[in-house]
């Protein structure tokens, strides 16, 4: 339990740190930023109640907004994500998860963690895009925002979670 939570704790620092300070920096080309905070929902206990997830969600990105001065624009996106994260999981897991496990490359698999990954990405990133935006009038350039800020997101991802040792070691629970 604590364990958990000082993992949470370090994570939601962590994620928040680098996104401010080094990620809102990034605009490849003015059209691609990567958001790596979202990892901290995607990472979230399996087994979490929807309630809790939600809650999280919109935490840090109400923290992501206070930094960013972005007036609430990455707390809804992120609860919108938070709150379908569950049955993204339900229909893209197939198999049965033990209590507590995290989402890894070893408790989904590969092929479906990173589809788990791309999916949420892009419903994060399509929320938050289009409430910047506000409007369709240049669908073109919005859409390629939205597949190219998921791309860099999904791929610096992976990335850290090919790297996370503690998923590495006993399966991540």
């Amino acid at each position: 339990m604590i364990n958990g939570l000082l993992r949470g704790l370090i994570y939601f620092v962590l994620f928040v740190l680098i996104q401010v300070l080094v990620l809102n920096n990034i605009h490849f080309l003015r059209i691609a930023t990567p958001f790596l905070y979202v990892y901290f929902i995607l990472k979230m206990p399996v087994d979490d109640s929807r309630t809790r997830v939600v809650f999280f969600s919109f935490l840090i990105g109400l923290v992501i907004d206070w930094f960013s001065n972005t007036s609430g624009m990455h707390a809804a996106a992120c609860t919108f994500a938070g709150f379908c994260r569950s049955p993204l999981i339900g229909v893209l897991v197939k198999k049965e998860l033990q209590e507590g496990v995290y989402p890894s490359y070893r408790s989904f698999g590969v092929g479906c963690f990173f589809r788990y990954v791309l999916f949420f990405v892009l419903i994060h990133h399509t929320a938050l895009f289009l409430i910047e935006s506000l409007t369709l009038f240049d669908l073109l350039f919005l859409i390629i925002r939205i597949f190219s800020s998921v791309a860099m997101t999904t791929l610096l991802i992976c990335t850290v979670e090919a790297f996370n040792i503690e998923s590495q070691k006993s399966g991540g629970e």
